[in-house]
């Protein structure tokens, strides 16, 4: 496929789908998406800090796979072409929906879940209308009061924000979970009490919640109760966005 450079010329073709784990005939697949800025259009650099931030992201999901026996799990990350998202291109959300048709192309229909952070939230919640993504869970997501929800219909959306972040704000989060249960996704939200935006305070937590929470979307663990009960909630319900993650959860 043919992308564009920031200043509009054709470049070499670009392919945002890297793995990280790619077994025989996989059961289920995560792809990982890292953020970025609001605007930018130079690619982001070798040693990218936004990419390193989601490694233990990657490697807990494949810890936690590797524990179910009998079934086996793709683990990928998104290589976005651009720093930013940049207004109306939309470029990561691009890339993710490139990726998970690569993913596709060469997995076939297997259920598919997406965990990113920040702009990278914002880009797998844009792009789950893909027919095999079953869920998000999305980390410090950004998500503007205008961003679309409608086509998260029928999929699982779990939304875990620190109640110190101050880069993306956490009553957006709860302003686009509960428009998004109004057009009939499955919603629950956590908050994870001490951390900011960056993930580095409680980052355990958020590693393994994360996930955990991934992988019982895939059938590949359990769900926590209390994530099922919110999930379970119907539109115009505020409750289950507000779940204090507990510390150490495993």
């Amino acid at each position: 496929m043919a992308v564009h450079s920031g200043g509009g010329e054709a470049t070499a073709a670009h392919r945002p789908l890297s793995w990280r784990a790619l077994p025989p005939s996989p059961d289920a697949a995560v792809l990982v998406l890292h953020g970025g800025q609001e605007f930018g259009a130079g690619r982001p650099p070798a040693v990218n800090l936004p990419g390193l931030r989601m490694l233990p992201f990657a490697k807990a999901v494949e810890r936690g796979a590797a524990a179910v026996p009998g079934r086996s799990l793709a683990v990928g990350t998104v290589r976005y072409r651009c720093r930013g998202w940049n207004g109306d291109r939309a470029d990561a959300a691009r890339d993710a929906e490139a990726a998970l048709a690569d993913l596709a192309e060469q997995l076939g229909p297997v259920p598919i879940v997406l965990i990113g952070h920040s702009m990278g939230g914002r880009a797998a919640l844009r792009a789950a209308a893909h027919p095999c993504v079953r869920g998000v869970v999305a980390l410090a997501p950004w998500c503007p009061r205008d961003e679309p929800t409608e086509h998260l219909r029928g999929r699982s959306v779990l939304m875990l924000h620190g109640d110190r972040d101050k880069v993306t704000p956490p009553a957006d989060t709860d302003l686009f979970a509960l428009r998004a249960r109004d057009h009939g996704a499955r919603v629950a939200g956590y908050r994870v009490h001490g951390s900011g935006h960056t993930l580095l305070r409680r980052a355990g937590d958020w590693h393994r919640s994360a996930a955990g929470l991934a992988l019982g979307l895939l059938g590949l663990g359990e769900l926590p109760a209390e994530a099922g009960a919110a999930l379970a909630l119907r539109d115009g319900s505020g409750d289950g966005l507000h779940i204090p993650l507990a510390t150490g959860r495993r």
